[in-house]
């Protein structure tokens, strides 16, 4: 019984994947008249073909990139110089501290404050816009001072100090190379989050130039906006709706790609991490 349950979970799971990666190398015709429904009928590599001529959507991904890369970077970084110190009992009113985190976390201050915060300080239609606001999650501090009260002892910084260690080579020299699994834990958090944003430049951005590909694929798929003279099939007799039906399936295995190939590479470090972080918290 529980073999049938644990199979029928599994094709609820898979089959959206495999659907939608068939219908990627599947003609538009065949998806529309429902021939295919699991493997690709009419194999054909257009729709990725017109996806890379569509210049908005290269566009879109390069900006993606730039905002994950950048924003992921920047926020681990913060995340680390903020969890380090509240990990230490030798910080005075740490506990104090700590509560100004959290009431953020359960009290935000709403979208038009923070987008009046975020035009005064000239952020709007800017990169800025997408990787300032929100950049740290008090979860993951949290989290990651956890992961240091477990796992960098105090004898180990007294050690340090007797060798005439300051704090801040400590950090850098022995904490942050004990610290890969929760390092690892950060850049995944964060890298999918903002890999898969859109509501942020939706609410910043007015030049199409710096959308990111999510918020052109909620353009391509939710609002049928698409621009006919950026790829050649227009040329060939298609409809604006078959243009659309063309790239969608495409542009969603695109999106999809990234942080389904950086999984495998930290998965071992991530799993460790946010089991020491979390449960043993």
């Amino acid at each position: 019984m529980s073999a049938v349950v644990l199979g029928l979970f599994a094709a609820s799971v898979l089959y959206p994947l495999i659907y939608v990666l068939s219908a990627s190398f599947s003609s538009p015709d065949a998806i529309t008249s429902g021939q295919m429904w699991l493997w690709p009928v009419d194999v054909t590599t257009r729709a990725y073909e017109t996806v890379f001529e569509y210049q908005t959507i290269v566009t879109g991904f390069v900006n993606s990139a730039i905002y994950t890369v950048g924003g992921t970077a920047f926020a681990v970084s913060l995340t680390l110089l903020a969890a380090y110190p509240l990990s230490r009992k030798d910080l005075p009113a740490r506990n104090v501290i700590m509560v100004f985190f959290v009431i953020p976390m359960v009290f935000s201050g709403g979208m038009i404050p923070t987008y009046l915060v975020v035009r005064e300080l000239g952020m709007l239609n800017t990169r800025w816009a997408l990787i300032i606001p929100g950049v740290v999650a008090v979860w993951n501090v949290i989290i990651t001072r956890t992961f240091f009260q477990i796992t960098i002892p105090n004898e180990l910084l007294d050690a340090a100090h007797m060798d005439g260690c300051s704090d801040f080579r400590f950090f850098l020299r022995i904490v942050l190379p004990l610290s890969k699994p929760i390092i690892a834990v950060n850049a995944l958090f964060y890298g999918v989050a903002q890999w898969n944003s859109w509501f942020n430049a939706l609410i910043y951005l007015t030049n199409d130039q710096l959308f990111p590909l999510q918020l052109v694929l909620r353009q391509i798929l939710i609002q049928n906006t698409v621009d006919p003279s950026q790829v050649q099939a227009i040329a060939e007799g298609n409809t604006k709706e078959d243009i659309r039906d063309l790239l969608k399936y495409a542009v969603i295995v695109i999106a999809s790609l990234p942080p389904l190939l950086a999984y495998p590479f930290v998965q071992k470090q991530f799993v460790r991490g946010v089991r020491i972080g979390s449960l043993k918290g």
